[in-house]
């Protein structure tokens, strides 16, 4: 069996992926570009990727490929509509950051709302020497209980989300983006009714054209001037533009993103010119990146390649 992995340098380059060679040769490329998928799948009966584009132009020079491996959730850089026609199966990892994701939007959340870039900032520069007190009140900030955390697409994240939240006294309300999904835990509102009563919103939804642009400037208006809002979901999932004018605005207090409509961002994002980092942080798609996630997503496609060669294909996407 020949295994070819096209861009291992998205898994980062702590991992061991030699737990691959037991299945097989296996070859292993940092970035795979356009022009080189087709030399480096052909011989291919396994391809392990995350973001490289795989469809009739290039999946068809695979005469022999069997299986498609995704170290993420998301397949739409798959065509399934080709690999359905060819057999050829296509599997993802699921479940593999929700811990990780949790955890990112807590530390997003706290480092926004004790305002914690203006204190270290106040003390290292030092300011803080010589105080005439031993402590410093000038950016206010609030307790979590009794707030109230709205949560956008309540799935596996957004539920650990959601008992972390009830964990440090928080009133829970959800919106589903689908409008299918119930949970009788916590209480299910419209997205009007989330936006305005919460305190800090935070997004844990997939991209689909029922979340696409879902939050603009018309949202953002109808929320509190103290509320936070988080997206861990999908960058175009808000606005940025709109997100850009309102807080320049000050409709809201902050924004936390660890995603962004284009990734890398763009040099002309405007979010670039706001550089009150007590206001708006951004990090750079590392939510689901810690090392015990990293590990699982390697276990579980090494996982879905054996399963699939005993005739018991797992985590198949057809969709």
């Amino acid at each position: 069996m020949k295994i070819v992995i096209l861009d291992s340098n998205t898994l980062g380059d702590d991992l061991d992926l030699s737990i691959y060679n037991k299945l097989g040769d296996v070859e292993v490329f940092g970035f795979t570009s356009k022009d080189e998928v087709i030399g480096r799948i052909k011989d291919a009966n396994v391809i392990i990727t995350n973001k490289v584009v795989l469809n009739e132009h290039n999946l068809k020079y695979a005469i022999d490929l069997d299986l498609i491996c995704l170290t993420a959730t998301g397949t739409n850089n798959v065509d399934k509509n080709y690999t359905n026609d060819r057999g050829i199966v296509v599997s993802n990892v699921v479940g593999y950051s929700t811990n990780s994701v949790a955890q990112h939007t807590f530390a997003m959340l706290f480092y926004l709302y004790e305002k914690l870039s203006y204190y270290d900032k106040y003390v290292k520069s030092g300011t803080y020497i010589g105080d005439k007190i031993f402590t410093h009140f000038d950016r206010k900030f609030n307790e979590l209980e009794g707030k109230k955390w709205g949560i956008i697409g309540l799935g596996a994240i957004g539920k650990r989300v959601a008992v972390i939240a009830k964990n440090f006294g928080c009133e829970i309300n959800y919106y589903s983006t689908s409008g299918k999904n119930s949970n009788d835990e916590y209480n299910r509102v419209d997205l009007d009714t989330l936006l305005k009563s919460s305190d800090i919103v935070s997004i844990h939804a997939p991209l689909n054209e029922n979340t696409d642009n879902l939050i603009t400037y018309n949202e953002l208006s109808k929320m509190k001037r103290s509320s936070i809002i988080l997206n861990l979901g999908r960058g175009r999932i808000i606005n940025e533009k709109d997100l850009s004018k309102a807080l320049n605005e000050n409709l809201i207090a902050g924004a936390g993103l660890d995603v962004l409509e284009c990734e890398p961002i763009n040099a002309d994002n405007l979010l670039l010119n706001i550089e009150d980092s007590t206001k708006l942080l951004i990090t750079p798609h590392i939510a689901w990146a810690s090392i015990e996630a990293r590990n699982r997503v390697i276990q579980e496609v090494k996982e879905n390649i054996q399963a699939f060669y005993k005739g018991e294909p797992r985590n198949v996407v057809n969709e």
